[in-house]
């Protein structure tokens, strides 16, 4: 699909914050507040947009602990990765799961409240295949660089 530069730059600030008035917006952009919101249902509409989310601040609210779990299936089948996946979407504290190329198949990122509750989930992924998966567990010491959206502009030409 091909985006202008207003709808590119209407993306980038919404990323930013999804909070912007249409006013405010249409001035960023330079358009009619009618022209930006129109842009916008667009966009909303061709599934470029949304969900709208809040950003916690998960340290001030709590205390939590961030695993990054890289796991290898031995079983490669797609119904080994189905079950695994949809394992994994069961369980709320796996934030993230990507199937992805390399060393090892399925990357998790996994916020839970504590160690044991993470070694608890651990252990229901592990039984999901017993013996046939390999978890390796990371814990987050530090967020150097937390998502805060994505470069539109280094991402799409023209």
């Amino acid at each position: 699909m091909q985006l202008d530069k207003i709808n590119r730059k209407i993306l980038s600030i919404l990323q930013q914050d999804a909070r912007i008035t249409n006013q405010d917006l249409a001035e960023r952009v330079n358009l009619s507040p009618s022209s930006c919101l129109n842009r916008v249902r667009k966009l909303e509409q061709q599934g470029l947009i949304g969900p709208y989310l809040g950003v916690v601040d998960l340290a001030t609210l709590c205390r939590s602990v961030t695993v990054i779990a890289t796991v290898s299936l031995k079983d490669q089948s797609t119904d080994a990765f189905r079950a695994f996946q949809q394992a994994a979407q069961d369980i709320p504290e796996v934030v993230e799961c990507y199937i992805v190329s390399g060393t090892f198949d399925i990357f998790l990122r996994i916020v839970a409240p504590d160690m044991n509750r993470y070694n608890e989930i651990n252990d229901r992924l592990l039984d999901l295949q017993p013996g046939k998966v390999n978890i390796s567990s990371h814990v987050v010491l530090n967020t150097g660089k937390p998502f805060r959206g994505y470069p539109l502009d280094q991402l799409i030409d023209g």
